[in-house]
């Protein structure tokens, strides 16, 4: 498959699996476009040993987990309300919010629930997050369990 037909088939969802972790919009945009650059450097690479999207969603994934272990290095200092809130006002309320509480998970919870947000069988799931498939069931119905917890308390629905 060539560079272009991967970029254009997974952006949107690298984008969204990198928004689920860092809930930032232009932090998320740099994260999916340093997914694909790994992605387009690697390809040669890929032995098919998994699917395409399987392999491009774990180079996501340890690019985001990279980028949360530097940022617990480095904290970096919170921007003015203004400018942060500016790049989300372009999302509905209720996918704001559920970025944020998506946000606020433990790291393997965010990537297995935005993975699953993705549409990706959970088998798949199991070989990103290094899980059984077992596991990756019971732990996707407990963040579900979470995530609605969340939206009743905030008068979601």
């Amino acid at each position: 498959m060539e560079f272009e037909q991967i970029y254009k088939i997974y952006w949107d969802r690298i984008f969204r699996l990198c928004m689920g972790f860092v809930n930032d919009y232009d932090a998320a945009q740099d994260l999916a476009q340093e997914t694909f650059i790994i992605v387009w450097q690697k390809l040669e690479t890929f032995r098919n040993e998994s699917s395409i999207g399987t392999w491009i969603f774990r180079i996501a994934s340890n690019n985001c987990l990279r980028q949360i272990e530097k940022q617990k290095r480095f904290p970096k200092s919170e921007l003015p309300i203004h400018l942060s809130e500016e790049k989300q006002t372009s999302l509905e309320p209720q996918i704001q919010f559920l970025y944020k509480c998506i946000a606020e998970l433990p790291e393997t919870d965010r990537i297995i629930i935005s993975l699953e947000l993705e549409d990706i069988k959970q088998n798949e799931i199991a070989k990103i997050v290094g899980l059984s498939e077992a596991n990756v069931r019971v732990k996707i119905h407990r963040i579900k369990e979470k995530l609605t917890q969340k939206f009743k308390e905030n008068g979601q629905r």
